[in-house]
């Protein structure tokens, strides 16, 4: 441990046994049932935890993201069954269209709330404790063993090694070869503590076979308004050929910390679209890690992340984009495009990285990030990368930042529409850059309807945040002018 700076102060004695009794809990509840290689899998990744702790804003990658407000929330575990919620409170969180929905309350699978239907020939789909249960018929715990924790790297990132160590439940998903999903797979994991402050870590285990096509929605929402932290862990495993779109929509209160992982393995040809959607919580961290490992392989990162408020001690909403994107092999291309939408004490970064590995020739790659400020309190930190090993590549990157266009606003207001109306349009057309990357699909019609809502609310407060400033001032609004 880190002594004599911040990293003292998040990882004290008094934090890490709360994650130490959860962890002691979570063994004695596995110890019957769990092989022996998910048993050291787990014992590693305390190791790696118990002897780093938290990030501090002395490692590199979490530079602009200041997590002791995090560290410091007395958290707790959430027993199986603890905390019961109906069908009623699940309801406005409905995708339309989707083929099936899996429920995890606090991080447990919730059969009597999630929706299997009828699912097509070659998909199978159940909860990853289940899958690993040896006794139960169905499952193929010998393929779980192959790709667990063989892609999220716990070397690299702490919050993986303690997902690792600490996770109870999840999805599996298994799209055998040359199966094609028309519709999405809804995986909605609430937080839902009834005035508790929980900590919940999911883990996601996604296996695309050879020539399969799906589309997967991982939505994070909590019910209440107390703190929670999600630390979740998505691993996604690509056979050739295969086509996969993921999407992430992370909307939970203003008072939560989320820490999401996506990582991505693509074998030859593979064709993987990665969005995200950030609208709410009140400390965000969205790591999206594809490992381009196949010939021709492409990927694309497209994301939106809309920040507003005053939340915790830092002030408003806080969204941290970590992008690393690994090309290992020729002939491979990838896209990543991030906007961003910052209001009131609200703050993001986005910290895109490229590495073209020395073997890695004939790569094109490109990153893209752009910024809306809406207020003078309103900060981004933006830092793309590129590091290459290889001599005949094609990459490039870029960063944005900027305010609404006040003569785009005035053009719009002098023809008659209201003020909280014309930002919306402007705030929209910027936002509609990422739905732009989507292909037609219910996951995007999805998408679309969370950021509309989002986005009507910001330009509403916006408006009533400019109404008392010219009040404040005894400047005339249109309205008193009209």
């Amino acid at each position: 441990m880190d002594n004599g700076n911040e990293r003292t102060m998040t990882t004290g004695t008094e934090q890490l046994s709360k994650y130490f009794e959860a962890c002691e809990e979570v063994r004695a509840q596995g110890m019957e049932r769990e092989p022996v290689w998910l048993e050291q899998l787990r014992e590693d990744g305390w190791a790696r935890f118990s002897a780093k702790g938290f990030p501090s804003t002395h490692d590199e990658d979490w530079r602009f993201t200041n997590l002791a407000a995090l560290a410091k929330k007395p958290f707790r575990r959430a027993a199986k069954g603890e905390f019961v919620i109906s069908a009623a409170h699940l309801e406005p969180y409905r995708v339309a269209g989707a083929a099936c929905r899996l429920v995890f309350v606090n991080g447990h699978f919730a059969p009597a709330l999630s929706e299997l239907g009828n699912l097509p020939e070659g998909l199978l789909v159940c909860s990853l404790a289940t899958a690993i249960d040896c006794g139960r018929e169905g499952c193929a715990p010998e393929g779980i063993e192959q790709h667990l924790g063989r892609y999220a790297d716990m070397g690299r990132d702490v919050f993986t090694a303690l997902n690792t160590a600490l996770w109870e439940d999840g999805a599996y998903l298994r799209i055998r070869r040359g199966v094609a999903l028309e519709h999405p797979i809804h995986l909605l994991y609430v937080s839902a503590g009834a005035g508790a402050e929980i900590a919940t870590h999911p883990r996601t285990l996604i296996i695309a076979e050879d020539a399969s096509q799906a589309t997967i929605i991982e939505d994070y929402v909590s019910l209440g308004t107390e703190a929670a932290f999600s630390n979740a862990v998505t691993e996604l495993a690509v056979g050739q050929s295969a086509v996969i779109s993921h999407f992430l929509a992370e909307r939970e209160n203003l008072a939560s910390f989320n820490v999401s992982t996506l990582r991505i393995e693509q074998s030859r040809s593979a064709n993987v679209d990665s969005h995200s959607i950030l609208l709410g919580g009140g400390l965000v961290r969205n790591n999206v890690h594809p490992v381009l490992n196949g010939e021709g392989a492409e990927c694309l990162i497209n994301g939106l992340f809309v920040g507003a408020g005053r939340q915790h001690d830092a002030g408003g909403q806080h969204m941290d984009n970590f992008m690393l994107v690994e090309h290992a092999r020729p002939l491979c291309s990838s896209r990543q495009f991030y906007n961003g939408i910052l209001a009131d004490h609200a703050r993001g970064v986005f910290h895109g990285r490229i590495v073209v590995h020395k073997d890695a020739q004939k790569t094109d790659a490109k990153q893209t990030n752009r910024n809306l400020l809406l207020s003078d309190n309103a900060r981004i930190d933006t830092k793309p990368q590129l590091e290459i090993y290889a001599d005949d590549v094609k990459c490039t990157h870029g960063a944005t930042i900027g305010q609404i266009d006040e003569a785009q606003l005035f053009y719009l207001r002098s023809r008659g529409i209201a003020e909280a109306d014309a930002r919306n349009l402007l705030l929209y057309a910027f936002a509609a850059e990422c739905l732009d990357r989507m292909k037609e699909s219910p996951a995007r019609l999805f998408a679309e309807k969370l950021i509309r809502e989002r986005l009507q609310q910001l330009a509403s407060a916006a408006q009533s945040a400019a109404s008392r400033e010219a009040e404040e001032e005894g400047v005339q609004t249109w309205e008193e002018v009209g």
